[in-house]
């Protein structure tokens, strides 16, 4: 079959929207024959990301990254990422004539301006100018597909997630031994504790019942401190955030900034509702009433979400969402290394 090259400076031990779909895509490309070639943080010295330590930034050359993309012999190219690795393997493919697609995952216009007050235009100009050369620019939803539509990026297609419904289920038994004992209604929050969720959104709500949240980030000494009557669990592993996912009421997800939201198809392919704002990922997902609810009242949306049914959220997750149909929309879009159709035709 063909040989697929995968370049992201998104990749273990980090957690987050790209290293998921990345990694469940490779793992399904490979059972459909292909060879995936990864080039990744941790084959290159690197330093810690400012505000983000856990995530490594390679030290690398175009000639390196020359040396590695030609050795994998590719067919196909992806550039996923946007950091020093992406920037490198864009200089090495634009300098060699080579054809290749690219991913966004991340709205780093939203992130470099909560975080740096970087405005929204720079960062957009830049990453404008990173996705131009590429043949095909992948994205998690379309939404963010029109949005770089209307950019002027017309290459760009929804490459909507998958669910591993193998590990996000509804579960039962030791599900409640986490949160046992905790008032009801559980309200959960699932995801990195960082200015760009949003947390004091939810965390700030007068609720009855329980607040928990699962994960861990720089944002977690400040918010003990200011919530104290929050349950925080820190970092969990798949099974138990689908045990807690399991036995709670309802996920709220206040972020405005996700590009996806892979938190909300786990919630309800374990039967859990899930309450959000409007905004891009949630509305691109919660697209049934039965399933949650999206309002600009998070507190409205929380009470709208707790009368869905958790056989409706399970049966909804295993319609809409799987990584084979997921890997599919991939091989589809890939953009050949060379002219001649034959490695298309085959790789589809």
């Amino acid at each position: 079959m063909s040989r697929v090259t995968i370049v992201t400076d998104a990749w273990h031990p980090q957690i987050n929207g790209a290293v998921t779909t990345l990694e469940n895509s490779i793992v399904r490309l490979g059972g459909l024959g292909h060879q995936v070639h990864l080039i990744e943080p941790g084959q290159f010295p690197s330093w810690p990301c400012p505000t983000y330590p856990e995530i490594a930034l390679a030290r690398t050359t175009t000639v390196e990254i020359t040396r590695r993309i030609e050795t994998s012999r590719p067919d196909y190219v992806l550039v996923a990422t946007e950091g020093p690795l992406g920037l490198a393997a864009r200089r090495s493919l634009r300098a060699n004539g080579t054809p290749f697609s690219t991913a966004c995952f991340t709205r780093f216009h939203d992130y470099l301006w909560m975080r740096f007050a970087l405005p929204r235009s720079v960062t957009l100009r830049w990453l404008d100018w990173f996705h131009r050369p590429a043949g095909r620019v992948l994205t998690p939803t379309p939404t963010m597909e029109r949005f770089l539509h209307a950019r002027g990026l017309t290459q760009a297609r929804a490459w909507v997630p998958g669910i591993d419904l193998s590990r996000f289920k509804r579960l039962c038994g030791e599900a409640s031994v986490l949160i046992d004992g905790l008032p009801r209604p559980i309200h959960l929050y699932v995801g990195r504790l960082a200015v760009e969720k949003n947390i004091d959104a939810f965390l700030s709500l007068k609720l009855e019942g329980s607040k928990v949240l699962v994960g861990d980030g720089p944002s977690m000494t400040r918010l003990r401190r200011r919530y104290p009557e929050a349950h925080f669990l820190g970092y969990r592993s798949q099974r138990e955030i689908a045990e807690i996912c399991s036995v709670s009421d309802v996920m709220v997800f206040p972020s405005r900034t996700d590009t996806f939201g892979h938190v909300i198809l786990e919630a309800l392919a374990c039967g859990l509702p899930v309450a959000a704002y409007p905004v891009q990922g949630p509305a691109d997902i919660l697209t049934d009433p039965t399933v949650g609810a999206v309002h600009d009242d998070l507190a409205l949306a929380i009470e709208m979400a707790k009368r869905a049914s958790p056989e409706a959220c399970v049966a909804f997750a295993h319609r809409n969402f799987s990584w084979e149909k997921s890997t599919l929309t991939l091989l589809q879009n890939l953009v050949p290394t060379c002219t001649s159709s034959s490695h298309h035709q085959r790789l589809v």
